[in-house]
């Protein structure tokens, strides 16, 4: 037998054995994801369907879609938003509306399931156990990428049932939803390299997040430049590859080309490193700290932890603002005559003038999102607490109440900050009515605080439950953004915090809401917190 004949078998051998136990790490995976998956993919594949009904019902004839897409096309701060118009169709109109936001949703998604399945699982200790066993090197990170694709191959087909379905244009469906995929695809390779590079998994996230707002950015400067998607900055952001494939207007099937390309390489690239660090190291292990602590107290430590997700958030908020308030003098010429889309500016923002309205109903979506981040920055002592980090901190002179009270005030503090920050944006992009603006965000503190509140009361008396805050917390965010759209009556649309708040800028101001909201905060946040003194710690 010849050197050859040996070295072909022994090459598989090789490669069978690094990627031993994938199947039953992909079927974990897929069982721990069982909800969020789903949920991902239910929600933001139907509302691409959504979009196209609502485009459907509010511009239901040609001469109001062209007009339309002619408002979109001359403003280069809707470009910057939404992308250029290529066609004035309801497919195309959906496509303009949905490929940016919702790519780079599903990149999220990507990178929190790979980063989940990788990093997380070598942070809290999982794979240093699975490793004992007959796992191979490289197994856990193709069971992630392979979770991503599932996830993403799902999302691309509900995209293309819902719009094919109602469009009536399956070439067209199937090339947005291939484009939105590949790109959720392409960051999840983009996540296996950060979670090989980073020491921990908020450092990966974060590092990964960065990654696709630097995207988002660069699109939208190029699209702000170029009304036909041509700039240089959009070509060097995979979102902006997924806006040139042009979905319903005239598909560029050969852009799609790029994303597969540029998945491999990354892929080969996380490969190479997974088989070249131990696991639990990084390629950027931390830093030694000084010779002696500088973190003194819970705050500073919970200060410590969220510093970074904060400057994050608040300045996302800063650039959204800023984004809106320049779009606010044209939101009457965007409206133009039609009186379904004033109605829902009206629904979201108050039945003022049109611009105030537009005003309070940037100021509420700003607000909503903000909540997202109070949800997640309460949830962080159940990560601490889970991950046996927590126990070190309370086994010291530390007590529970004041361990939680330094991420509170970090919680509440910094929602409000985020939200505050969005409106000076607001102000800065509009060019004037910076009090008014502050004082409507400021308005909305007391319903953000309601769900953040709700958080630490599940957290503290049904820590297992916790993460059910993040579901109330998207509800309220669906029943802000799109009940108004989709007509939900008054009474549902209250059961969000933010349906009792006023409207303002522009109608006046009612205190009974404000203050009842905010006892409502304080009483949850006291039930949490008398629950997290009595119960036992999870370990």
């Amino acid at each position: 037998m010849t050197a050859a004949a040996v070295a072909v078998p022994a090459a598989r051998t090789a490669g069978s054995r690094h990627l031993a136990g994938t199947r039953p790490l992909l079927r974990l995976a897929l069982r721990r994801d069982r909800i969020m998956i789903p949920v991902w993919v239910l929600v933001l594949g139907g509302s691409f369907a959504s979009v196209a009904q609502s485009y459907s019902a509010l511009y239901d004839t040609a001469a109001a879609r062209a007009d339309l897409a002619r408002s979109m096309s001359a403003n280069s701060s809707l470009r910057a938003l939404y992308g250029p118009v290529f066609t004035d169709s309801i497919g195309g109109l959906t496509a303009v509306r949905m490929v940016g936001f919702g790519a780079a949703l599903a990149a999220v998604m990507s990178l929190v399931i790979v980063v989940r399945h990788t990093r997380e699982e070598e942070e809290t200790g999982r794979q240093e156990l699975l490793s004992s066993a007959m796992v191979g090197r490289r197994a856990p990170l193709t069971a992630a990428l392979l979770t991503a694709l599932i996830a993403n191959a799902a999302l691309a087909l509900v995209i293309v049932a819902g719009l094919a379905g109602y469009v009536g244009d399956t070439a067209g469906a199937l090339a947005l939803g291939l484009a939105v995929a590949g790109v959720g695809m392409l960051f999840a390779c983009t996540a296996a390299i950060a979670a090989q590079i980073t020491e921990n998994a908020r450092l990966a996230k974060g590092l990964s997040g960065a990654v696709v707002g630097a995207a988002f950015v660069l699109k939208a400067a190029g699209d702000a430049a170029s009304d036909d998607g041509s700039s240089v900055l959009t070509w060097l952001s995979p979102l902006g590859w997924a806006e040139n494939v042009r979905a319903f207007a005239g598909e560029r099937w050969w852009v799609l080309l790029m994303l597969p390309a540029a998945i491999a390489v990354q892929a080969v690239l996380a490969y190479t490193l997974a088989g070249r660090r131990d696991i639990g190291m990084s390629f950027l292990p931390a830093r030694p700290g000084p010779a002696r602590g500088r973190l003194r107290t819970a705050g500073g430590l919970a200060w410590r932890l969220q510093r970074g997700s904060l400057f994050g958030w608040g300045t996302g908020f800063l650039l959204a603002g800023i984004v809106f308030g320049g779009i606010t003098d044209g939101a009457a010429d965007l409206v133009g005559g039609n009186q379904q889309t004033r109605e829902i500016i009206e629904r979201m923002g108050g039945r003022q003038g049109l611009t105030d309205a537009f005003l309070a109903a940037m100021v509420g979506v700003l607000a909503m999102v903000a909540a997202l981040y109070v949800v997640a920055s309460v949830l962080r002592l159940y990560g601490e607490e889970t991950g046996g980090r927590a126990e070190p901190v309370l086994a010291g002179g530390v007590g529970r109440l004041r361990w939680a009270a330094g991420h509170l005030m970090i919680a509440f503090g910094g929602g409000a900050l985020v939200v505050l920050l969005g409106g000076v944006g607001l102000a800065i992009g509009y060019g004037r009515a910076l009090p008014a603006i502050l004082g409507a965000a400021l308005v909305q503190l007391p319903a953000i605080w309601v769900l953040g509140a709700l958080a630490v009361a599940l957290y503290g008396l049904v820590p297992k439950a916790a993460v059910a805050g993040w579901a109330v917390a998207g509800l309220a965010l669906a029943l802000g953004w799109i009940g108004p759209a989709l007509g939900f009556p008054q009474s549902v649309l209250n059961l969000s915090p933010f349906g009792h708040l006023p409207k303002l800028p522009g109608t006046e101001m009612a205190w009974t809401p404000v203050l009842a909201l905010t006892a409502l905060a304080a009483a949850l946040v006291a039930a949490g917190l008398a629950g997290l003194r009595r119960r036992d710690m999870l370990s």
